[in-house]
């Protein structure tokens, strides 16, 4: 009676699970969709990296790339391949159009590749971002040991994945020495580098029996579209502008506050981005905050303008330059020339273009009614009636010492006494002798004294 319940209950167990496994294998499986249709680069490498963790986030049971470049930036690329190697969850690539030089190196390192008619898959050659040559042997040496150990990882020729890099190497009956490897669709898959030629997605989702597959299209969220938004050239310029124009302001006239606080907000949302995209690294933004202390020194510490002032201008343009570019170690062999030209422009027109502006606004700013509580916005002539309630003519002639340092405005001190004084523009440091060339108002305008 005991072995005859026990069987019983067995049973039971057994339809049971079949009953589980047939509920869980009537749900639909999760497909997660994302684009790699761009230039390989900071960004393009950051959208892989968000993307393959919301993919495993979600419990995605498969992973779907759809790719269309020619390349971009081999380091870029190495994080991407990387990425695709150690994930949990099966890759595949559809290659609707081209798939060439680090996009060949991405697409080896998936699961399954998959091209539309007419794409392509090859031309792995390094090259440089100003003219398009090769790059030197060792670039290349570690593209084509890349391109070998991802395509044995993957089960394909690596061979065959060198000879894409190197046109050096010949393969009997695929390539001559003196040309890299560029497969078509009917090639790829004859030597192994693609399972199948399809017209869509939804084809290849078709045979491989996931039609019915709950499709997840990976679609960045609003924090990454502000980043996008801000990493613009013309929102770049314009922050750019901001950042000059609030230096210049609170430089001119110390203690306002809010040019100050409007260029630091413009620094902030200017290299953010930039830095979240991989563009700006720690030392370029180290680079621009040493040329506002060099430039700061120049104006407050050392009278004049000279070399302190010169180098802080320059580390200010640089970093503001290096922070939009994907440079290693200011390394620009492989940033294209566009680039670095368009990088280059954005600054030099957004910096003359505050230059003109602060000398277009500053005679305008007086008459803003939010300065007028804070500034005095009107010339108090004696014609209208205005007298010194402090000081008189006689004050004129009289010598004197820099009582706190003449930046140009300060405090001087005539005989005992200490008095508001500004400079006609010079910086005069505390101790130096001066004389009173007028008296403006509640101040005296003076000049160094010449013993």
């Amino acid at each position: 009676m005991k072995i005859i319940l026990s069987q019983v209950l067995i049973l039971i167990l057994i339809s049971m699970g079949t009953n589980l496994a047939q509920i869980s294998s009537s749900e639909p499986k999760k497909v997660f969709i994302f684009k790699i249709d761009e230039d390989i680069d900071p960004g393009m490498n950051r959208r892989v990296k968000l993307a393959l963790e919301k993919a495993q986030e979600i419990s995605a049971d498969l992973i779907l790339i759809e790719m269309d470049t020619y390349g971009g930036a081999v380091n870029d690329a190495d994080d991407i391949r990387t990425m695709i190697l150690e994930s949990t969850i099966p890759v595949y690539v559809f290659i609707n159009k081209d798939a060439a030089s680090a996009g060949a190196l991405i697409s080896i390192a998936t699961d399954s590749i998959y091209m539309a008619p007419g794409a392509s898959i090859g031309a792995a050659t390094v090259v440089n971002g100003t003219d398009g040559a090769a790059a030197p042997d060792k670039y290349q040496s570690y593209m084509r040991s890349m391109m070998r150990s991802t395509a044995e990882a993957k089960g394909r020729d690596p061979k065959i994945a060198e000879a894409m890099v190197d046109e050096k190497i010949k393969i009997e009956g695929i390539s001559e020495e003196g040309s890299v490897i560029t497969f078509s669709v009917s090639e790829a898959i004859k030597y192994g580098f693609c399972e199948g030629e399809y017209n869509s997605i939804d084809e290849i989702l078709q045979a491989q029996n996931l039609q019915n597959a709950e499709i997840i299209n990976y679609e960045e969220d609003q924090i990454e579209q502000i980043i996008s938004f801000f990493l613009s050239p013309a929102i770049s310029g314009f922050l750019i502008l901001i950042i000059i124009g609030g230096l210049y302001f609170e430089l001119q006239t110390p203690g306002i506050g809010f040019p100050l606080l409007a260029s630091i907000i413009a620094v902030i949302l200017y290299f953010i981005p930039f830095y979240l995209s991989g563009l700006a690294e720690n030392w370029e933004i180290f680079v621009f905050i040493i040329g506002v202390i060099l430039l700061a020194v120049e104006l407050f510490v050392i009278p004049g303008f000279g070399i302190f002032g010169v180098l802080g201008i320059v580390c200010i343009l640089a970093g503001l330059v290096l922070g939009m570019l994907p440079n290693q170690n200011f390394d620009f062999e492989f940033v294209p020339a566009a680039d670095l030209f368009g990088a280059l422009l954005t600054v030099i027109i957004a910096a003359i273009a505050s230059v003109g502006i602060v000398f277009w606004l500053t005679p305008k700013v007086n008459e803003w009614g939010a300065f007028k509580s804070i500034s005095l916005a009107t010339t108090q002539k004696r014609t209208d009636g205005y007298t010194s309630s402090s000081y008189s003519d006689s004050m004129v002639g009289k010598t004197g010492t820099v009582h706190s340092r003449l930046r140009p405005s300060g405090r001087i001190l005539i005989d005992g006494e200490v008095y508001d004084a500004y400079s006609r523009g010079e910086f005069v440091e505390q101790g130096e002798k001066i004389i009173v060339i007028s008296t403006e108002g509640t101040s005296l305008k003076v000049k160094k004294h010449e013993a």
